[in-house]
Order: structure tokens, then sequence, then C-alpha cells
């Protein structure tokens, strides 16, 4: 059938990331001819850092401006709903969603079902959510990122995003660099199961994470260098799921590793984080030279252990055990060799993630 072959990609119409970028909100509206209302999705914190500052700069502008506020703790499911009803009292041209992954994603998926085009405003650099059309919150039906609508608007201010905690844009390169293992397991799918794949998409997704590790040595604190080196990158990525209209160019099975230990360790730590280390273990599957992995993460400062994550080396097994389990749909070299116990073990042992 002709629609089989059709292929939907949804792209961001404008990126701007730099220093001072968020001055540059109202002329983008005006662009984008939303010149009438807007709403705000923040958190309490993330509306201080930058939220207060838009609306500011959009009322100056004659455009009338509300905001709903994100209070709990662990953005959920519920978010999102009391989201929609906010986008259905407010009736606004467009959404912005300002803060760290979470707020984001619920401004992505709420302004998503409400068929409102959202702008993406990061005051991290914590993974590649930033500009893709993917969302993942706690309490949805799955446990992994589901589809909701590239933002049609990115503004990456380094200016607010350097002052974050090191930690987020150290988690930041783990997640670029889980591209490495991601299109490899994109293609093995297309192998095995002459699933979709695309040359040009993964050659994307893979440049990014070559970037991060030619530039590793400028990604340090206080440096907007690398932290520019960093955004292009996590931007490329949501680009890349973007143009694939689907996750799985920048999510493979170390992904699978990470929502794995979401739900299996007391207290997960960063998504990148877990990425990160994932990547180390797959990259040994792959035959890749998980060594250079490692030593990227070491050199931008992100944590390449089990126990530098503070999680306790039988939550790595298990996860690495049930991660196919997540995604059974999800072919990767975890559904080619999968792990035991005493194999997970030996792997998480073998690349130094546990001792």
């Amino acid at each position: 059938m002709l629609a089989s072959k059709v292929h939907r990609i949804q792209l961001p119409r404008e990126i701007i990331v730099g220093s001072g970028s968020l001055d540059l909100i109202s002329s983008i509206c005006d662009d984008l001819d939303f010149t009438e209302k807007a709403l705000i999705i923040a958190g309490e914190k993330t509306f201080e850092i930058a939220g207060r500052k838009i609306r500011e700069i959009l009322q100056d502008r004659g455009l009338a401006v509300s905001e709903h506020i994100i209070t709990s703790r662990v953005p959920t499911v519920e978010d999102v709903i009391s989201s929609e009803k906010k986008i259905r009292k407010v009736k606004p041209q467009v959404v912005f969603g300002v803060g760290g992954g979470a707020r984001i994603d619920i401004a992505k998926l709420s302004s998503a079902k409400q068929g409102v085009p959202f702008i993406s405003v990061p005051t991290t650099a914590s993974h590649d959510g930033i500009a893709s059309p993917f969302a993942s919150l706690k309490g949805l039906d799955k446990p992994y990122s589901v589809m909701a609508q590239s933002p049609i608007a990115v503004i990456a201010d380094t200016d607010i995003i350097i002052r974050a905690p090191y930690r987020f844009i150290a988690s930041g390169c783990g997640d670029v660099l889980a591209k490495f293992t991601s299109t490899l397991d994109w293609k093995l799918a297309h192998e095995r199961r002459n699933e979709y794949y695309a040359q040009y998409t993964a050659s994307i997704a893979l440049m990014s994470a070559k970037h991060v590790v030619e530039h590793s040595h400028l990604i340090k604190p206080n440096s907007e260098e690398g932290l520019r080196v960093l955004l292009e990158a996590l931007v490329s990525c949501g680009i890349a799921m973007g143009m694939a209209g689907s996750s799985k160019p920048c999510s493979g099975s170390e992904h699978l590793f990470s929502h794995a230990l979401d739900l299996t360790a007391p207290k997960p730590a960063l998504h990148g984080e877990q990425c990160g280390i994932g990547t180390i273990m797959m990259a040994y599957l792959h035959g890749l030279d998980w060594q250079l992995i490692r030593d990227t993460l070491r050199r931008v400062g992100a944590p390449t252990t089990a126990s530098e994550i503070g999680i306790k080396p039988k939550y790595i097994i298990k996860a690495l055990v049930m991660a196919p389990k997540i995604r059974p749909d999800r072919y990767t070299i975890l559904s080619e060799r999968p792990l035991t116990y005493e194999s997970a073990r030996a792997l998480a042992k073998e690349t130094g993630v546990i001792e």
C-alpha cells in the first residue's frame, strides 16, 4: 500500500545555541507568528532561572503569557494531565517547556496531545531529549520513551546552562556516546529482521558521538566552548530521531540497560550516566573499542563504574539480564547475545563496571 511507503519527518524550524540566546525569544515568536498567547511550563526553580525572563520578554512584546508550575519532585504522567488542562483553559498558540529533561518532556507530551506547537528551552544539557520528538516520564504505561512531537524551536542559552551543576553536562556526554552502540543495534535489527534503517540518519547520530570524543578535552566545568560542543551533539541526536521517526538511531541496548536499572536500583543515577556505563558494556559485546568510550567518559568527568553512581553490582547484573525484556520488539545485541547472570557478571567485571 502507498501509505506504508510514506515517511514523515519532524524537525525544529529554529535552533538557537549560544550566549544570551534567550533574548531572541520575542523575535523567534514573531518569525513563527506566535504573537498573541503563550504558556510556560516549568518547575519552581527553572521558572526563576529562565521562565520569568521569558514571561517578561513576551509580555513586553504584547503577548498574554500564562505559566504552569510543576511542583512535584519527580514529575509524572499526572503532571502531563494537569498541563493539558491548563493548555485547554489558556488556549495558547505556543507552549514553552523550560527546565531539565522531565519538565521539557511534560511540556512536549501535553502540547502534542492538545495539538499546540512547543518550544524547548533547556536549563541543563543532561540528555538528548531537548530536541527530540520523544518523551519519557514516570507513570507512563511503558518504562521508555514514547512519541510526542518535535519542538518547533530549541533555544539553548549557554549562559544559563553552564550555571547548572557540571554533573548534568557529563551526563549529557554519556547519552551522546551511547550512539556508538545504538546505531549498531539499529543496523543489526535491519540485518536480522529487515526493519527500516537509514544510513544517512544513523551517520548523523554516530557523528554526534564522534564529535564529543574528538573534542572531549574541551568539555570541562565552566567551559562554554565545551558546552557548545555537547549542545550541538545533543541537538543533532534529536534531529536524527526526528528524521527516523523513531528513537532507534539514539536508543539501543545501552538505553534498555538504563531503563532496566531505573526499575531495579533503589536509587537510579542520571539517565545519561547510566547510558554511558551501559555503552561501555554494549560496546564490548559489539566488538567496539570500549576502552575509548570509557576513557572519553573519564576525560569529561562522567562515571564509568557502578560504585561511582552509588549502585550495587547486583543491580547492574540484574539490569543487564532484564534489559532485552524491557522492549521485546526492539532487536539489539542483547537479543543476539542474551546474557545469563553469570555472563552478565563476567561482562561487567571485564569492562571494570563492577569489581
